[in-house]
């Protein structure tokens, strides 16, 4: 949904909170939940979706003409796609999905091929006059290489050579057909490129010189040439989860993106959990059990602790963290579990709601992007006691950003 008259903000939720990975459930379930909510949230105006297509349902809407009849769909309701998540190539609900959510990675031929179909059916569904985004996985998962670092540079080279091939056939379709099409690299920590430094460094080192040599010579263009279209088409998904699970400051992450020439594509609006250790052990006790249900089997739940002398201490996953709880020096966890945004305090737990606040307060003065995407994924692994049912859940995380959003420089008629 468009919000605000003269800012061009698009708000939606993201798709991937259903399961389904065929096209034949993903439409079952966008014809279940959207018309609904957009009777309730927008009934008169434009209702966008944030679409989640695996990569067998992106071939599947390809084929015959299943992609015409869903945009006349979207026509009849009223209904628009204007972001995609191509994060998960694969199954992503009810299994075990854990560091395979990451393969496979951006060196892989496979990556591309279903990256490109996405921008097929981005480039065909998007409206006039708004950009399309797709976001997608920080290139590969970190620990598969075991800090050998040649070996990640070849992956990160093989990635450049990939995404440029992907930036030009969004070149043509901007060019043909007036689109401008983004990618945008979504960093989460234990990532190939987890934070703010590592975006930075992965584009002025590798992304930017290889990616505008392939451009240059496939396009007869000059080198400053190419890397302006790479920084057009090619931005940060930027997961208010993900960032304040690193520890990192909204504020000066924006700047060092600035300073770098790197736009933000989309911004996903999710909570991380958050947790002040004390030092008593039986609060200590306490928390590890509140924690224990969070530890569940499905997906990866990296935590990055901050120690009393503020160094940053990396676990690979809550469970492996929760062994350390009693005995650990840290004072502060963030978990990388997407909990609802409409609640900051859960007893002893909280959220880390504050850093959408402060990003939704930063659009006011500075709309550095203008997609937003609501993305709690994790409504079916939430523990029992802050499981609510998913239409209303799903309502009121809208509702709450609007809310933080719909000040005197954003009201809509």
């Amino acid at each position: 949904m468009k919000i605000g008259t003269e800012k061009n903000l698009h708000l939606t939720y993201c798709t991937n909170i259903h399961p389904g990975e065929k096209w034949e459930k993903v439409f079952t379930n966008l014809q279940q939940y959207l018309p609904p909510l957009k009777a309730k949230l927008a009934p008169d105006k434009p209702f966008g979706i944030g679409l989640r297509l695996a990569a067998v349902a992106a071939r599947e809407l390809l084929q015959r003409n299943t992609l015409t009849q869903f945009q006349s769909w979207l026509t009849e309701q009223d209904l628009y796609v204007f972001t995609l998540n191509g994060f998960p190539y694969g199954q992503f609900h009810r299994q075990i999905v854990k560091d395979q959510v990451y393969a496979p990675d951006w060196s892989k031929p496979e990556r591309l091929e279903y990256t490109l179909q996405l921008v097929q059916i981005l480039a065909e569904l998007l409206p006039p006059n708004i950009e399309g985004s797709i976001s997608t996985l920080p290139l590969s998962y970190k620990p598969w290489f075991d800090g050998n670092q040649f070996v990640q540079n070849s992956v990160m080279e093989s990635a450049s050579f990939q995404i440029a091939q992907l930036v030009e056939q969004m070149i043509c379709i901007r060019n043909e057909q007036g689109k401008l099409l983004h990618l945008d690299l979504e960093p989460e920590p234990d990532g190939l490129i987890e934070n703010a430094t590592e975006v930075v460094d992965y584009f002025q080192n590798h992304l930017l010189p290889i990616g505008g040599d392939y451009l240059t010579k496939q396009l007869g263009i000059s080198q400053e040439t190419a890397e302006r279209h790479i920084l057009d088409h090619m931005r940060v998904c930027y997961d208010t989860c993900h960032f304040a699970v690193e520890c990192e400051n909204p504020i000066s992450v924006l700047q060092k993106f600035q300073a770098a020439g790197i736009q933000i594509g989309k911004i996903q609006i999710s909570a991380a959990l958050q947790v002040n250790i004390p030092k008593d052990a039986q609060q200590r006790k306490l928390i590890l059990e509140k924690l224990q249900p969070f530890a569940e089997s499905t997906y990866l739940h990296q935590v990055i602790a901050r120690a009393h002398n503020n160094r940053l201490i990396h676990y690979s996953d809550l469970e492996t963290a929760l062994t350390n709880l009693e005995n650990t020096n840290d004072k502060e966890w963030r978990i990388h579990f997407h909990v609802p945004i409409f609640v900051r305090d859960y007893q002893l737990l909280q959220s880390t709601q504050d850093d959408i606040v402060t990003i939704l307060n930063m659009l006011q003065d500075n709309q550095f992007c203008n997609h937003l995407e609501i993305e709690t994924y994790t409504w079916e692994v939430l523990p029992d006691e802050i499981k609510l049912d998913l239409p209303a859940s799903i309502q009121r995380e809208y509702e709450w950003v609007l809310t933080n959003l719909l000040t005197k420089q954003l009201v809509h008629s």
